[in-house]
């Protein structure tokens, strides 16, 4: 219920704001290289992010860019798949240069949407910090980012999320 709750935040808050001028409204997607630190030494998991981006300029050279991500995360012990999947809203204060290049950074609410068969004690959300590069050409951009877990996943352990993104994705307008 929570989560439906979120989403139904996320989506009216999209619609209210893109009526301004300054507002891109995007998709994106791309590939997720997630592990787990802490306790046990994991292996990586590649996956995958789909989803929404929101960017609302304050100043030519300042933004805010909250999104609203499918990812699949978490990583792999030997032949076991610790299959994580979240629904994850950064909200980045994102900075222009050269009018294409940008750096962002700011925090990140994951909320778990699928916690695979191999799976146990999970908690139900995840803080994370993000910091990332991007670059736009007219209506495409590509973005990296790495987010970083501040708050453990598991409820009896020492496990963090690690993830490492690599995106493209196109505003709509």
């Amino acid at each position: 219920m929570k989560k439906l709750f979120l989403l139904a935040i996320a989506v009216i808050g999209f619609t209210f704001t893109s009526s301004a001028q300054d507002i891109k409204l995007g998709v994106k997607g791309g590939v997720n290289f997630a592990n787990v630190t802490g306790d046990v030494d994991f292996d990586s998991r590649t996956g995958f992010h789909i989803g929404g981006v929101l960017q609302i300029s304050v100043l030519e050279t300042f933004a805010i860019q909250p999104e609203l991500l499918y990812s699949a995360q978490g990583a792999e012990l030997g032949d076991i798949d610790f299959n994580i999947d979240y629904l994850n809203v950064p909200i980045l204060a994102k900075l222009k240069f050269a009018k294409f290049l940008s750096v962002e950074a700011g925090p990140q609410l994951g909320f778990v949407v699928n916690e695979g068969d191999n799976v146990n004690d999970i908690e139900s959300f995840d803080f994370s910090g993000a910091v990332g590069a991007g670059v736009e050409f007219g209506a495409f951009f590509g973005q990296l980012r790495y987010n970083f877990g501040l708050t453990d996943i598991v409820s009896n352990g020492d496990a963090k999320n690690s993830n490492f993104q690599v995106s493209v994705g196109y505003y709509i307008f």
